[in-house]
């Protein structure tokens, strides 16, 4: 099964500022004495992360943000190997320019890297309308993710596929600290397929791809098993299998 490439583009900020305004009230986040302070961590980057893998091998995973004021995010942004990217804001009240700095980068990208095939852009402003419609002309699949009474209808009806961040499934919070169980990653690859595709049942053969993109030091050797199929027939309490069209398929019992 060929693998798609991903490239993912964050404008932290805009995603971070909507949380914010959600728990503060709208505009709150704008005010100088709330925006630049150091922020307490509202999103959910691995969720968004995971989300992402499920389109294919992310190639491409930057960040867009004035970073002085976001350390707080360190380990969650290592986790996930995103590049970040700083941008100072010119003034004290002005913009710092991310949506076209990304939007830039995206277009250049989507130019020297034909092989990408998705582009996931995190955000809500009716500035990435151009980019979705120049990462179309050019072939590319655009998936949006903004923040629901954030996200600019117009922005969102220009992607191929928009999900809103609330609708996003998140990692169980017990297991965010801890190293999953394979039956624990299996089955966050299944529910992240099932989701996309609308379905409870997804192909067995989709499922260890995705859980290496989620996990890249998976291994079933570690486990003992001399194959995935194997690890997976261990967890028959957990799992079900039958016959597909053209494959196997699996879903959580």
């Amino acid at each position: 099964m060929d693998e798609q490439s991903v490239g993912v583009y964050w404008d932290f900020e805009n995603i971070h500022a909507s949380l914010y305004n959600n728990t503060h009230g709208s505009g709150s986040y704008s005010k100088s004495e709330n925006r630049f302070t150091v922020q307490e961590p509202l999103v959910d980057i691995q969720k968004v992360f995971d989300y992402a893998a499920s389109f294919g091998n992310i190639v491409i995973n930057k960040a867009y943000c004035n970073w002085q004021w976001y350390s707080r995010y360190r380990d969650s942004l290592l986790t996930s190997a995103i590049e970040l990217i700083q941008m100072f804001p010119p003034g004290s009240s002005a913009k710092n320019g991310a949506d076209i700095k990304m939007s830039l980068d995206a277009v250049e990208d989507i130019l020297r890297f034909p092989h990408i095939h998705y582009i996931v852009v995190v955000g809500g402003d009716s500035d990435f309308i151009p980019l979705a419609q120049k990462a179309k002309a050019a072939g590319r699949i655009v998936v949006g993710i903004g923040c629901q009474g954030a996200t600019n209808k117009y922005w969102a009806n220009s992607c191929n596929e928009f999900t809103y961040y609330e609708s996003l499934e998140g990692r169980e919070q017990d297991n965010l600290s801890t190293e999953l169980t394979p039956d624990q990653m299996i089955k966050q690859a299944i529910n992240q397929l099932s989701k996309k595709n609308g379905t409870p049942w997804v192909l067995k053969a989709a499922i260890r791809p995705l859980v290496k993109r989620l996990h890249p030091t998976f291994d079933e050797k570690l486990y003992g098993a001399a194959s995935f199929s194997e690890l997976l027939g261990r967890f028959d309490a957990k799992f079900a299998t039958r016959a597909g069209q053209y494959d196997h398929e699996v879903s959580i019992k």
